[in-house]
């Protein structure tokens, strides 16, 4: 009998101790991030959020929800907060206790405000990861959109789309790729390249607004994103002109991401003398330029 109690004793003492190890761990384990994103702000200013999720609060009927979510952002200048969650009446609003330092996410872009000052932080945007061989980063603070591309694209920051005609530019960025692209193929490198323009004032964003003539405009779908989508192919003198738009709906001013390929009839070359562009490689790196632009 005191052998078998002796043996219980034991197993209820063994049983408390992996109780309170587990326990003990588990107090000790910090909460995982529902989501962690990278910001760009103008002057090449990062901010690191993770955002995390509180438990629900009861209210009654009627009442506003509680907030109970934090997020803890790390600033490139070298500072960071812990902050809790606020009530906001659109996005999601935090701010430390005396209201010094407010972070409030709306959409895919972020306010920073240091007493009531929107100063250090501004025209922020969520930043899209690298694909692969997209190191480099634009950001309109202004517009709202950030975008990544190669490290060997010319970039031109005063472009302008001028083929419709006289008085109808359409502004923006440009990508052209560099010339070792091109060389020894049927591949112009003076003006083949991606470009994000802007038509403002729009209240109806499609594609049709960025090609002349009756351009077919569908909706598509690519990679979870919807965009009005048309494309137009011209020729003259030997020289072939390829564009595809991809209008994003919804936004105003109006945004679009055009490729522009410029190519020559590889027939008017000496057999042999100049080889035919890889098409294929060139829009699938087209596309990782256009799917990693990010709009508020």
């Amino acid at each position: 009998m005191k052998k078998l109690i002796f043996i219980l004793i034991v197993i209820v003492l063994a049983g408390a101790g992996i109780w309170y190890a587990n326990n003990e761990g588990n107090e000790n384990l910090s909460p995982s991030p529902i989501a962690q994103v990278t910001y760009i702000c103008n002057g090449d200013k990062t901010i690191e959020a993770a955002f995390y999720k509180g438990e629900s609060q009861p209210v009654e009927p009627g009442e506003m929800p509680i907030p109970t979510g934090s997020v803890k952002i790390v600033l490139s200048d070298g500072r960071n907060f812990d902050l809790p969650q606020t009530i906001s009446a659109s996005g999601i609003r935090y701010a430390n206790s005396d209201e010094s330092f407010v972070f409030w996410g709306k959409g895919n872009g972020a306010l920073v405000l240091e007493n009531n000052v929107e100063k250090s932080y501004i025209g922020c945007v969520i930043l899209a990861k690298d694909p692969g061989g997209l190191p480099e980063v634009y950001l309109d603070g202004t517009v709202g959109f950030s975008i990544r591309y190669p490290a060997d694209y010319l970039i031109d920051t005063s472009y302008k789309y001028q083929a419709l005609g006289p008085g109808k530019d359409i502004s923006g960025v440009k990508f052209t790729i560099p010339p070792s692209l091109a060389t020894g193929t049927n591949l112009s490198s003076f003006d083949t390249g991606v470009s994000v323009e802007i038509i403002p004032a729009t209240q109806d964003c499609n594609a049709g607004l960025f090609l002349d003539g009756n351009a077919n405009v569908q909706t598509v779908t690519d990679n979870g994103s919807e965009y009005s989508f048309a494309s137009t192919t011209q020729g003259a003198a030997g020289n072939y002109y390829e564009e595809d738009v991809w209008a994003i709906p919804g936004t105003n001013p109006c945004v679009a991401v055009r490729y522009f390929i410029h190519s020559t009839n590889i027939e008017n070359y000496p057999e042999g003398t100049v080889l035919e562009f890889n098409r294929a490689a060139l829009i699938d790196q087209f596309e990782k330029i256009r799917r990693s632009l990010t709009t508020l």
